[in-house]
């Protein structure tokens, strides 16, 4: 074994909730109302909302009259929520091209895919006999909190879709993803092999809520390689198929032209000849708007192409070995390498360094200019301290910017809220730009540089000083759904709207009048009664009271919905009820009122939004460093258990850790990138060792084989365990040359002391062992065996290791005598085959001394003189490893 080794535009039209559209012709010569928009805002137009299918124009291509979204939503009206809109059309902001309707996709939907016979594919818009499917919940709904980082990932929220080539093209794979909670349109294309472990890496890294593909991959009695690998792997996540015409990559071109934000406008010339990413990427365009029944802005989007090539691949084998990101005993348990360098404060930081875990850098330039940031927040407690101050004080800005790039399809009270709650959080986050960039003021390394001149942009304060000519300067985000409720009332400053001024009026009344109706009831009754408040009851009664101090025992019977817990009651009262449901209808009011003037103020700054990509990248990429940083601070990462497989394992994280960025111990401030990174470890301590079977070892290996190359670093313990001795040294031997001639960086771990031998062979291999020490106890007739952890050059002296460990435990002596016996017997017959004649050691002598040729003709780079001293020194070594004529030779 050897060790690692260099740090290396939206138009603002209308504030208004509705509004009638110019008209344009439609399918079939029917006039159909185009809508308006504005930023988060489509204005439904009147007069076409009727439940029929003639209502929307008649027949769509590909799709008959009877297969319209009414059917569909009756069809899956437990899977989707909230209901499809009524209108088919969806627009991308150009009201002269409109999107092919929806009720056209034949979606079907699985999170099973056993019992393909029964699906029924392509005959209705959604299947309806799916009771597995997941629900989809629209984005209008999200609330953006600061909910704690180790939770940040653990929900899924990505929708992939996975298209491969035909005919020829087969094993060309091109993949869109995009988080729901982040609008970040990812593309891939890759050539994959049979095995398609780039397919599978991928999308173990994304861990997807919803998986698309072509109906055409899963045709009963025909389903494709591909198919049957990621419903294998991915079995609790569902599927759903599209019709391949949907897989389109000419209109995936014209989606990204539409949607992708002007400063990410050169993924045009990197996308437009990567056919089979931007068919998957208009597939995934259309189903998202499908179910989320929302469109996203035009120029809106963060767009960007994903290659294999700018990061490591750890195929989800090894990532389980290694356990990156999951224990393998407690999926709950945090004992794993994002477990112990996650100390990051905002949910973008901690999906960050997911990412980076699971996908590791391999440009050293960017690695080292990340380690240098490190060094600096080591070394300058101020900027470190300062820093984590303020980055814990961001929301998660990469849901927030998905919030605000969404066009709503219908207008609804709980869409408006959303709407005022997310212009305060944008409120909230811009008023922290300029803490950042004071914080950032006086770093020394190049990105931390880079990130206070990206904080410079103007925009910041463009879109802050518009907000806050509109909304209050003392809205906050605050804790607490009162309180946050009190923020959205009263957001928008006062003689802007007079009708608003007057509905705000009459809600403070309603509340004074609760607060002052709930007084008179304690004063009434003589108990200590006070004004609670939650989401879902709203206004309530809540008391601390003994029982045996309340009259007979109980509250007085105008109490309705009484409970208890220990001495705490809440309850309420039918004039309370009331109060509530005027409550209700007053915030309503001034939801609805208070909407359309955020609408219109969104309006204004949409044009300079796009910077909060910037910021969010900023904001994330600190948050990471700072936790590398602190995760310093906190350990000098010692292994917690012992021996060789904690000792590789241990190698592989140092080397992850190394190519993200962290910090790493001094041993390891020079070592090679790796592009992919194998493991196959031994489980001898682990409870679960019966599962791994002779055959699970087969396969293994041969992913391994099949997919390494010579930029891999490849770790493998205890190969051929599962077989006898003699079948388990053949397969490690054979492994091994095989690895030997394909040059990669490989830790090879093993029992078979016979392997050890390989090194006389080849010139490459070098042997290490832990080291033992036998200690006699104190009664001075038994020996013990101390493990020292410590890594020796060179293969061990012990003999009969297995024997001794016998000896020390509870196996009755004669057992021990009689293996010790065998044991020499069987030994000295395998010396005996042994032996070596003189010319199998020449052989040997000359095969070595070929290989230092070979290695010297390649990578030499020795001046004459000093090649020809080392020429005349490989001579001399030769002559002395061949056999001196008469001299009896066994092999050692």
């Amino acid at each position: 074994m050897a060790g690692a080794g260099g740090r290396a535009a939206a138009s603002a039209t209308s504030g208004s909730y509705t509004g009638r559209g110019s008209s344009t012709p439609g399918v079939g010569g029917r006039a159909e109302q185009t809508p308006h928009y504005t930023l988060g805002l489509l204005q439904t137009p009147h007069g076409s909302e009727s439940t029929g299918g003639s209502s929307r124009g008649g027949t769509r291509p590909g799709g008959s009259s009877g297969e319209g979204l009414a059917a569909g939503r009756a069809a899956r009206s437990s899977a989707v929520k909230p209901a499809v809109s009524e209108r088919g059309e969806s627009y991308f902001g150009d009201k002269s091209s409109c999107v092919e309707n929806a009720n056209t996709l034949n979606l079907t939907s699985s999170s099973s895919v056993r019992g393909l016979n029964s699906t029924c594919i392509g005959k209705t818009p959604l299947s309806s006999g799916r009771s597995g499917c997941r629900s989809h919940t629209s984005l209008m709904g999200y609330s953006v909190t600061s909910s704690s980082a180790v939770s940040a990932h653990t929900v899924a929220s990505v929708i992939v879709a996975v298209v491969e080539g035909r005919g020829l093209a087969r094993g060309e794979v091109g993949m869109a993803s995009i988080d729901l909670k982040n609008p970040e349109l990812i593309l891939s294309q890759f050539a994959d092999n049979t095995t398609y472990a780039k397919v599978i890496t991928k999308l173990k890294i994304l861990t997807p809520l919803e998986i698309i593909m072509s109906n055409t991959a899963c045709d009963a009695g025909n389903t494709t390689k591909l198919f049957n690998l990621i419903t294998e792997h991915f079995k609790n996540v569902t599927f759903s198929t599209v019709q391949r015409k949907y897989f389109n990559e000419t209109k995936g071109l014209e989606y990204i032209e539409q949607l992708c934000a002007s400063e990410f406008s050169t993924i045009f010339m990197e996308v437009q000849s990567k056919y089979y990413s931007l068919a998957a990427a208009a597939a995934l365009l259309k189903y998202v708007e499908f179910i989320q029944n929302a469109v996203y802005a035009p120029k809106s989007l963060k767009v960007r192409f994903q290659g294999s090539e700018k990061t490591a691949m750890i195929d989800s084998s090894s990532a389980q070995n290694l356990e990156l990101v999951i224990n393998n005993r407690d999926s709950r348990n945090g004992h794993t390498l994002l477990g112990v360098l996650n100390y990051t404060k905002t949910p973008g930081g901690s999906r960050r360094l997911r990412s980076n875990i699971l996908e590791p850098l391999v440009d050293a330039e960017t690695i080292n200019t990340r380690l240098d940031c490190v060094q600096e927040l080591l070394q300058d407690e101020e900027l470190f301290f300062g820093l984590q101050a303020v980055i814990s004080k961001f929301l998660d800005t990469e849901q927030l910017l998905s919030v605000l790039v969404q066009i709503p399809k219908q207008d609804t009270v709980k869409t408006a809220e959303s709407k005022i709650t997310n212009l305060i959080y944008l409120k909230h986050t811009l008023e922290l730009v300029e803490p950042l960039k004071a914080a950032l003021r006086s770093c020394n390394t190049q990105l931390l540089k880079a990130y206070y001149n990206s904080l410079e942009d103007t925009r910041f304060g463009i879109i802050l000083e518009k907000i806050t000519t509109v909304i209050n300067d003392d809205t906050r985000y605050t804790k607490g759904c009162l309180s946050m409720r009190t923020q959205k009332c009263y957001a928008v400053k006062p003689n802007i709207s007079e009708f608003l001024d007057i509905a705000r009026r009459t809600y403070t009344e309603i509340v004074d009048d609760i607060a002052g109706m709930i007084t008179r009831l304690a004063e009434k009754y003589s108990l200590p009664m006070k004004t609670s408040f939650s989401s879902a009851c709203g206004f309530f009664i809540q008391m601390n009271a003994d029982c045996s101090t309340l009259p007979n025992g109980q509250l007085p019977s105008e109490f309705t919905k009484i409970t208890k817990m220990k001495n705490t009651y809440s309850f309420t009262s039918a004039d309370l009820i009331k109060m509530n449901e005027r409550c209700q209808e007053s915030l309503r009011e001034i939801y609805h009122m208070t909407y359309l003037i955020v609408c219109k103020l969104l309006n204004e700054i949409y044009e300079h939004i796009h910077c909060l990509y910037k910021l969010s990248d900023i904001v994330s990429m600190l948050d990471m460093l700072l936790s590398f940083a602190h995760a310093c601070t906190l350990s000098d990462y010692g292994p917690n258990m012992s021996g060789k497989s904690t000792y590789l394992k241990q190698i592989a994280l140092c080397q992850i850790m190394a190519q993200i960025g962290s910090y790493v111990p001094a041993e390891y401030c020079s070592f090679r990138i790796a592009e992919q990174i194998f493991t196959r470890i031994g489980m001898d301590d682990d409870i679960e060792t019966n599962a791994s079977t002779f055959m699970k070892e087969m396969k293994e290996i041969t992913y391994i084989i099949q997919n390494a190359n010579d930029k891999s670093l490849i770790i493998i313990d205890e190969l051929g365990r599962g077989t006898s001795a003699e079948e388990g040294i053949g397969i490690c031997y054979a492994a091994c040359e095989y690895l030997l001639n394909l040059k990669a960086f490989t830790l090879f771990a093993t029992h078979f002391l016979e392997l050890c031998h390989i090194d006389a062979l080849y010139p490459n291999v070098e042997n290490y062992h832990f080291e033992v020490q036998h200690v006699r106890s104190s009664a001075g007739n038994k020996e013990k065996i101390a493990y020292t952890y410590t890594l020796s050059k060179g293969y061990t002296e012990e003999k009969n290791y297995g024997l001794k460990a016998a000896e020390v435990s509870s196996l009755p002596s004669s057992i021990i005598l009689d293996a010790k016996e065998i044991t020499n017997h069987i030994a000295k017959q395998i010396l005996h085959r042994q032996k070596s004649t003189p010319e199998m050691m020449k052989q040997r002598a000359a095969y070595q001394l070929a290989m230092r040729f070979v290695q010297t003709a390649r990578n030499s780079r020795l001046d004459p003189d000093s090649l020809r001293v080392y020429l005349k020194a490989l001579k001399k070594k030769y002559e002395a490893s061949c056999p001196t004529p008469g001299k009896n030779y066994e092999q050692q």
